[in-house]
């Protein structure tokens, strides 16, 4: 195989991985969309949000417990949060790519870009 070729193969394995992670995006976009649309149809069967007065979940093991009871507005944030959490997938994804590929310099600055994304998340919760 000549270097033109290994270059050419690298561009289509690369090409296939960029495929799938949109289809990844696309499928976490429309299921986030659909468990927000559960919640906001539990809210309207309901007549409320599963919270007394202006209350709601604030903590994740708050919204998985509202998520197991299945109270909509826990429901509505599950949503909520998968749809947040959707490129930061992305970003991690893309950190294995780089690294496959051996491309040591993007594969840094996606590493860089996925800790900030995780310690701004962290500290947006404090």
């Amino acid at each position: 195989m000549s270097h033109g070729d290994a270059r050419k193969e690298s561009g289509r394995s690369i090409a296939v991985v960029e495929l799938r992670i949109s289809q990844y995006l696309r499928a976490g976009v429309l299921l986030s969309a659909a468990v927000i649309l559960l919640g906001l149809v539990l809210f309207l069967i309901l007549g409320d949000s599963g919270y007394p007065g202006r209350t709601f979940p604030a903590r994740l093991p708050e919204i998985g417990q509202g998520l197991l009871q299945l109270k909509p507005y826990a429901v509505i944030l599950m949503g909520l949060l998968m749809l947040i959490l959707t490129p930061v997938f992305r970003v991690g994804i893309s950190i294995l790519v780089f690294l496959k590929e051996k491309d040591y310099l993007y594969a840094g600055i996606s590493l860089l870009v996925f800790l900030i994304l995780i310690v701004s998340f962290l500290l947006g919760k404090a």
